[in-house]
C-alpha cells in the first residue's frame, strides 16, 4: 500500500530535489508506513529525526486555541484588542486564524521580536474583506491563548499533542532538527526565527508525532478536540472574498479555523482534505473520507519538480 508515494519521494531524494526526507502514512488505527530517505550533509535521515515544521505550527496552535474555545475562555469573536490595546477592534480571533485580519506581514525572522512586530503592523485591508496569508496573525492567536489560559502557547500545544500520543512536538532547539539547507540563501536567519519563538512557524517535530495526531483526528474520538469543535474548525471562513497571493482563488482552497481546506483544489483526487504545509517542504494532510493522513518532513525551501499534489494522490489511491 501507498508504495507509489514512497517511490515519488525516494526519487526526489535520489535526483537531488530533496536532501533529507521522512514520509509517513496513517489511518485511524495508527501508523501504517514510515520511511526515511537521504541525508543533510553527512547526517543520514532517520524516521525519528526532528525537522522544523514551519507553518504546520499554525493548525497546532489553532487546536490549542480551539480547546480554549471549548472551555469558554475564548470565542471566534474575541477581539485582538482585548490583549493588544490599540489594535483594530474589528480584528477577531476568527480573522487571525483564517488569514483575513489584514495585517501587514513582517519577515519570519523580524528583528525586535514578534510582540513589537504585531503592535507595529499596518493594515493591508479591512478585517474579513480579503484573505492574504499571514504568519504574524498567529502571534495574535498566541497572545489571546496565553491571556485566556495563563499558559505559554507552546505548552498548550504540547498538551494537545501529548493527548494524541505525539510526545515530540516542541519548540526546544535541543531536539536538534535537520538544517534547512538553503535557508541562508533564501534570506532566512533560522537562529533569529528560533529566538522569536514564532507561533506561526516555530515548532519542531517528528513525522510520527504528526501521524499520531492525524490518526486521532481521523478517529474523531475527542482526544484532541470535540467532534463539534473539529467540525467548526473545518468550516470555511473565507467564502467568496478575494484571495490574494500567494494563495489566489484558483488554487482551490479555503481557510478554516487555522486549517487549510483544499476542498476545490483542481489537482487532487480527493478534495475532502484539510491540513497544512510549511516553508521548507513539510506537509501534513488529513483525508477523512479516504481515511488516511500523511506527513512529509524535509528541509529545502526551493524544490523545483516536487509536486505535493502528486504525492497526495498517490497516498489516497494507494490506501
Amino acid at each position: 500500500m501507498t508504495g507509489a508515494a514512497f517511490d515519488l519521494v525516494r526519487g526526489h531524494v535520489r535526483e537531488g530535489r530533496l536532501p533529507a526526507a521522512v514520509l509517513g502514512v496513517a489511518t485511524a488505527d495508527g501508523i501504517i508506513s514510515l520511511e526515511a530517505f537521504g541525508a543533510t550533509g553527512s547526517r543520514p535521515a532517520r524516521v525519528d529525526d526532528h525537522f522544523r515544521l514551519f507553518s504546520i505550527t499554525k493548525p497546532l496552535v489553532g487546536l490549542a486555541a480551539a480547546r480554549a474555545v471549548e472551555r469558554g475562555l475564548l470565542t471566534p469573536l474575541t477581539p485582538l484588542s482585548s490583549v493588544v490595546p490599540g489594535a483594530d477592534p474589528a480584528i477577531q480571533l476568527r480573522h487571525l486564524v483564517s488569514h483575513t485580519a489584514g495585517l501587514t506581514e513582517p519577515a519570519l525572522d523580524v528583528a525586535g521580536g514578534l510582540a513589537a512586530a504585531l503592535r507595529g503592523a499596518g493594515r493591508d485591508f479591512a478585517p474579513g474583506s480579503a484573505s492574504r496569508y499571514s504568519s504574524i496573525a498567529f502571534q495574535g492567536v498566541a497572545e489571546l491563548l496565553e491571556a485566556a489560559t495563563g499558559s505559554d502557547w507552546a505548552d498548550a500545544v504540547r498538551e494537545v499533542a501529548r493527548d494524541a500520543g505525539a510526545e515530540g512536538i516542541t519548540i526546544d532547539e535541543a531536539a536538534d532538527p535537520h538544517d534547512v539547507v538553503d535557508a541562508e540563501a533564501e534570506g532566512l536567519d533560522v537562529a533569529r526565527l528560533a529566538a522569536n519563538r514564532h507561533p506561526g512557524a516555530g515548532l519542531i517535530g517528528r513525522a510520527a508525532d504528526l501521524l499520531e495526531l492525524g490518526a486521532a483526528l481521523l478517529r474523531d474520538d475527542e482526544t484532541v478536540v470535540g467532534s463539534a469543535t473539529l467540525a467548526m474548525m473545518r468550516r470555511p471562513l473565507t467564502g467568496d472574498i478575494p484571495r490574494l497571493e500567494p494563495y489566489p482563488a484558483e488554487r482551490g482552497q479555503d481557510w478554516g479555523f487555522a486549517w487549510n481546506l483544499r476542498t476545490r483544489a483542481p489537482g487532487l483526487i480527493d478534495q475532502d482534505v484539510y491540513g497544512h504545509a510549511g516553508w521548507s517542504g513539510t506537509e501534513f494532510w488529513v483525508h477523512p473520507t479516504a481515511g488516511v493522513a500523511w506527513v512529509l518532513l524535509t528541509n529545502r525551501a526551493v524544490r523545483p519538480g516536487v509536486d505535493p499534489d502528486a504525492i497526495d494522490n498517490a497516498v489516497v489511491a494507494g490506501v
